[in-house]
């Protein structure tokens, strides 16, 4: 009876060990915590990239400098599940478009963020899987 318990309290604890290391990989790719939520940057420039890949969507974007220099930027998006169902289609950015992104920025102050708004070259508006919001109360322009 003894040897029958402890096969199944070893089967149980090797069973919530591999609970516990799935359930941290899948919150680690969910973090966010790179991105400064509290923060918004705008930027402007020509996107030298769109990728519609899962898991989740990319906007490369060459931003001019105040000395003329360019800054390559990587704006992370939603997945595009979730950007199709608020409106986006694969074909609204494309290479050589100029954008204005507000961004969630990185937060060690790479070039990069997660995207809070877009603005296309028509004037129209998508967000991350939302509805445009509105404009934060003060987004800083990139240096």
């Amino acid at each position: 009876m003894q040897l029958a318990s402890r096969s199944q309290s070893v089967r149980l604890l090797f069973a919530l060990a591999a609970v516990a290391v799935s359930s941290r990989l899948l919150v680690g790719h969910h973090s966010f915590a790179m991105f400064d939520s509290s923060s918004k940057t705008s930027i402007t420039g020509t996107v030298t990239r769109f990728e519609w890949t899962n898991p989740h969507v990319f906007i490369e974007v060459d931003v001019p400098g105040s000395g003329g220099e360019l800054k390559h930027w990587s704006v992370e998006l939603g997945s595009p599940s979730i950007l199709l169902r608020s409106g986006w289609k694969f074909t609204d950015v494309k290479p050589g478009d100029k954008v204005t992104a507000i961004v969630n920025p990185l937060r060690d102050g790479r070039p990069g963020g997660m995207l809070y708004r877009l603005t296309l070259p028509d004037g129209s508006m998508r967000g991350n899987g939302t509805a445009p919001p509105a404009d934060p109360p003060a987004a800083r322009s990139a240096p």
